[in-house]
């Protein structure tokens, strides 16, 4: 996975870049991660990347000719036209499907802004607009790394365990529904206890547990996404009868 970053602040990437499996999966050469300083594409002596908005207002807005200098820049460094993805608020609302969809593209080019926010002409040349939610940064680098880490841990061998992300909240596994409670030593802390089944050692009492309090907990927190717990756990039943039905024909 390639991934280039379009910022005027590459320097607050560096500690990211290197630690925990960013880090790995870059030495591994499972990653490949770059920026672009979109300083370097600025206007005059003061390289400006910003002017007033026309129409009045406060704040500068970031130019679309600097923007596009530096995205084509980021792309030509990465061999080719990539998946271009603008950081605002604006965007839909960033979540694992979109995850799993940005890394199994190959090249990605992540657009931080400052100041007011875009020149909306730069809209016009983006392929995505994602947002972290309903709230407002001084910048898209939070969001860029948030984006950059959330799919280079699907890259498969980044993690070593490719189990790590399966049966996670949001994954296919538990029909994208929240993860089940899950416990370690002690067997008793304070009062609070292990769960006798967990300690059981029936592995198919405890899947069907699991996947209850996930159900439940789905249900509690983020009532919202039982629709589509629903809806996928139709679709697994509808697609297991037909092979069902293939294994009793004769």
């Amino acid at each position: 996975m390639r991934v280039s970053v379009v910022t005027l602040f590459p320097e607050l990437f560096g500690p990211f870049a290197e630690t925990s499996f960013v880090g790995r999966a870059r030495r591994a050469g499972d990653l490949e991660l770059h920026f672009e300083d979109l300083r370097a594409h600025g206007i005059g002596k003061h390289a400006s990347v910003d002017d007033t908005p026309y129409g009045g207002g406060s704040g500068m807005v970031m130019r679309v000719d600097c923007v596009m200098s530096a995205v084509e820049a980021a792309e030509r460094k990465l061999g080719g036209r990539a998946l271009r993805v603008l950081m605002t608020p604006q965007g839909q609302p960033f979540h694992q499907g979109l995850a799993r969809t940005f890394a199994e593209r190959s090249d990605l080019v992540l657009v931080c802004g400052r100041y007011e926010g875009f020149d909306e002409r730069v809209r016009a040349f983006m392929d995505e607009e994602v947002s972290l939610g309903d709230f407002v940064l001084t910048g898209g680098e939070i969001p860029a790394m948030a984006i950059i880490e959330a799919c280079v841990r699907l890259v498969p061998g980044v993690l070593g365990n490719e189990q790590s992300v399966q049966e996670e909240s949001f994954s296919p596994e538990l029909d994208g529904g929240l993860e089940y409670p899950q416990y370690t030593r002690p067997a008793e802390y304070r009062g609070l206890e292990v769960p006798e089944i967990l300690k059981s050692g029936d592995h198919g009492r405890i899947a069907e547990w699991r996947r209850e309090r996930s159900r439940e907990r789905t249900r509690a927190r983020r009532p919202e996404l039982m629709g589509e717990v629903s809806l996928a756990r139709r679709t697994r039943s509808s697609r297991a009868k037909p092979a069902e039905a293939e294994k009793r024909d004769p």
